[in-house]
Formats: C-alpha cells, sequence, structure tokens
C-alpha cells in the first residue's frame, strides 16, 4: 500500500472520529430545546392547591324590614337541628351613614340591601330546607328553582361597603334645589345648590349678593331644604 492510501485512510479515521464526538456532544443539548419552543412565552407559577370543602355565599329573600329578625330565626335552627358544619354564616350587609336632620348629625345603620341577607353554606337537600322553611325567608334568589351562589368577586365587594372607614353622609338636596343656610356670614341667606362633593360632604350653593350670584362652599350640615 502507497504512502499517499495510508494517509487518505487515517485522515478519513481521525474525520469519522471527529463526527461521533460532535454526535455525542449535541444529543444531550437535544431535549433542552424540545423542551423549550416558545421562548418567549413566559412560563407561569404553579399555584398552591387549596381543598374547597364546598361553602359558598348565597342570597336569601325575605320579608322587608325583618332581616335581623330573619337572621337570628336561622342561627337558631342551626343550632337547634345540629347543621353548624353545613351552615357557617348568617349576615345582614349593612353600612354607617350620616344622617343630618334639623341642622344635627347622627350615625345611622342603613341595611344595603333591604329585604336581603346573606348566608354561606354547603348547598344540599338538608341546608336548603334548613334556611328556606325558615319563618319569614320567602325564597333563594337564582335562576328559576335552582339557587345561585355569589361570585368571590360580589362577595368581597359586599364585605368591603360593610368594612369601610368612612361612613356615608346622607343628603336630601340636588343641584338646582332652593337650600337655606344655617350658618356663617350667610346665615338665613336663599341659595341655589349648584355642586355637590360627596368625597368631601361639601356642598357649593349660589347666593345672590348685591345683584351678583356669589358661589359659598359650605359643610352638609349647614345648609337644609326649604
Amino acid at each position: 500500500m502507497s504512502e499517499e492510501i495510508k494517509e487518505e485512510l487515517i485522515s478519513e479515521d481521525i474525520d469519522e472520529v471527529d463526527a461521533i464526538e460532535e454526535i455525542e456532544e449535541v444529543e444531550p443539548e437535544t431535549p433542552v430545546d424540545s423542551e423549550d419552543e416558545d421562548p418567549g412565552e413566559p412560563i407561569a407559577p404553579v399555584e398552591p392547591f387549596i381543598e374547597d370543602d364546598g361553602r359558598s355565599w348565597f342570597v336569601v329573600h325575605c320579608y322587608s324590614g325583618y332581616e335581623n329578625k330573619v337572621r337570628h330565626s336561622i342561627e337558631q335552627r342551626i343550632e337547634s337541628m345540629g347543621m353548624q358544619d353545613k351552615i357557617f354564616d348568617v349576615v345582614v350587609p349593612t353600612e354607617e351613614e350620616i344622617e343630618i336632620k334639623d341642622g344635627k348629625r347622627r350615625t345611622v345603620e342603613r341595611r344595603v340591601f333591604p329585604g336581603y341577607i346573606l348566608v354561606q353554606l354547603i348547598m344540599d337537600e338538608d341546608s336548603w330546607y334548613v334556611v328556606r322553611n325558615t319563618p319569614g325567608v320567602t325564597g333563594f334568589v337564582g335562576m328559576g328553582n335552582e339557587p345561585t351562589p355569589l361570585r368571590a368577586d360580589e362577595v368581597s365587594k359586599i364585605m368591603n361597603r360593610m368594612e369601610a372607614e368612612a361612613p356615608k353622609v346622607k343628603f336630601n338636596f340636588q343641584p338646582g334645589e332652593k337650600v337655606r343656610i344655617r350658618s356663617g356670614p350667610f346665615n338665613d341667606f336663599i341659595g341655589t345648590v349648584d355642586e355637590i362633593d360627596i368625597e368631601r360632604a361639601k356642598v357649593r350653593v349660589l347666593v345672590s349678593f348685591f345683584g351678583r350670584e356669589t358661589p359659598v362652599e359650605l359643610d352638609f350640615l349647614h345648609v337644609e331644604n326649604v
């Protein structure tokens, strides 16, 4: 065998060894590439699984003005019928409100949904029977005969409204109406409501002063309906 042929065979053997080494280096990288087909889409974190015992909030219709009495009756039936493991809470949604009457402020508790209460329970025949047959209850709110549970965002909205730190101010006047000013340099003047700021509990009144309308900002407490 000539020297040229030997060198050619040796060169081919070296090329084959290099090719095998390249294959061995590439193979481990293949599954890594296949797992990341869309590098532009972030991988969402896995949320922890929280076991749901099936409880939900339901709206129950009752006689208006008897909400607290109905709540008390349901709570008594829960105790007497041993339903603590299926009916967990009964709530009459209320919020505090500042009422202005005769120039005086007083804080009152107002029902958010007159004629309705909220009940948290695991819905089945027994829990339905206990609530539905409570005196004063006229039925569950839902589609047809099927009670519909509230969504989580609806429950959160109601509860946040009940827990609001600053009570709302109740007033009985509207823009364009006549009011009497009860204090300050314009005491006993009659003016027209121009603007109402509910957040600040302020009202802007246009008062006729020397033939011109003058805007005056007042607290709700300092005006009254004519």
